[in-house]
């Protein structure tokens, strides 16, 4: 595969047993706070949407705005964060993102109109941009530099996001009990200085910058980005995840109500449902352990055309429960593996120099459709039926597999 933008040469260094061991000190790390970052600043959200209804005076769906706003405050956040990474690293950006988030979700327990929910969710949006998977896969992709530390990166990507896979059915759990205990305003002060004091002191005291990133000059990099972002490659990378990205929102969003749609059971919906985030783990070994056969992005195109062929066959089959089950086996073997590919391919063909400006400008596309797919599935599916919102998934999967397909053949 050609490379469509120079690398930036790395310097000759030490590699040895301790910056191995730091590098893993940091992934621990980072998988600590993430997992409780998006259980506090992400999941725990859907625990508060009920109690908040009622104490806001507003519509459910007026409050559900707020996690709306908070995900494209996300997606225009990416650009700046990106190349604040690339230039000065993650600690201070993450420390303070962590001050943030801490002080954000202190703030939303002291609301009581929508106007300062909105305001406290663009903090919280600005503060996920800042501490959340985007700039955590950046300080891990700069620190497992070169050709050399590849499966290395690899193996660290996947254990951080096995790891904080785990945040819903922590904090879902957890936030449950805490507002029965305490009431939701006071569950919110535990979480924040929960967050608070696990996040801040680990991003501070823990992450480190590599010397080959802080040796970069900036020209370089920008050359670097400029030569990217004119170049085919980068916008297949960037088509064919912004399409699978909200594929997997719609879903994760609709699948619940699809399935009692169908005819099952509430329960039996949510407890398939359930099995989604399980399958994203699977899917994140399965498709490390390929790629020591295979090129990365071939076999994520193999998985979310498989993606696509479940969510065709959900309104035909999902009517039984064997066909129900098959079919959202097929689809959530996917439900993560775009998470752990994307960097792997903008490290491999870019290199590591300017890997979080990159990862930023895709971001802008592929987390602001996170927010946008959801809404615009649930409006076509009054319109016209769930049928049409599953095969409109099944296309953004096959778009997305042909055109990694496209971008491999370059």
């Amino acid at each position: 595969m050609s490379t469509t933008a120079p690398r930036a040469a790395a310097p000759a260094r030490g590699g040895g047993p301790s910056r191995f061991t730091r590098g893993w000190r940091i992934v621990a790390a980072l998988a600590v706070t993430q997992t409780i970052g998006y259980g506090v600043l992400y999941y725990a959200f859907s625990v508060f949407l009920v109690p908040m209804t009622g104490a806001l005076h507003a519509s459910g769906t007026q409050v559900a705005g707020a996690l709306t706003l908070v995900v494209l405050t996300m997606a225009l956040c990416s650009p700046l964060v990106g190349r604040w990474l690339d230039a000065h690293g993650g600690r201070a950006l993450m420390s303070t993102g962590s001050v943030l988030g801490t002080l954000a979700v202190l703030a939303w327990s002291q609301t009581s109109s929508l106007p300062q929910l909105y305001g406290v969710f663009v903090a919280i949006g600005i503060a996920s941009a800042m501490v959340l998977y985007e700039p955590a896969f950046a300080v891990i992709v700069t620190w497992f530099d070169g050709p050399a530390q590849s499966q290395g990166r690899a193996n660290a990507l996947l254990a951080l996001t096995i790891v904080a896979g785990f945040a819903s059915s922590i904090f879902l759990p957890l936030t449950g009990l805490l507002v029965a205990s305490y009431g939701w305003r006071q569950a919110l002060v535990i979480l924040a200085l929960g967050y608070g004091a696990a996040a801040i002191p680990l991003h501070a005291l823990v992450l480190r910058r590599s010397r080959t990133a802080a040796e970069v000059k900036p020209a370089q990099r920008a050359d670097l980005v400029k030569t990217a972002v004119r170049g085919r490659p980068f916008w297949l990378l960037a088509a064919a995840f912004t399409a699978h990205g909200g594929a997997v929102a719609t879903i994760a969003v609709l699948l619940v109500t699809y399935l009692v749609h169908l005819g099952h059971p509430p329960v039996f919906a949510a407890t398939i449902a359930g099995l989604l985030g399980v399958l994203s783990v699977t899917g994140r070994l399965v498709t490390t352990g390929l790629r020591r056969r295979w090129r990365a992005a071939p076999v994520a195109a193999a998985v979310f055309a498989l993606q696509g062929v479940g969510a065709l066959l959900l309104p035909v089959a999902g009517h039984t429960v064997p066909g129900a089950i098959g079919c959202v086996l097929l689809f959530g073997l996917g439900f993560g593996v775009g998470t752990i590919t994307l960097p792997h391919l903008l490290a491999e063909r870019y290199g590591t120099t300017a890997y979080a400006s990159l990862s930023g400008r895709i971001a802008v596309f592929s987390v602001a459709d996170k927010a946008v797919a959801p809404l615009g599935a649930v409006a076509l599916a009054q319109a016209a039926g769930y049928g049409w919102v599953m095969a409109a998934v099944a296309l953004a999967c096959g778009l997305a597999a042909f055109t990694l397909l496209a971008y491999h053949r370059l």
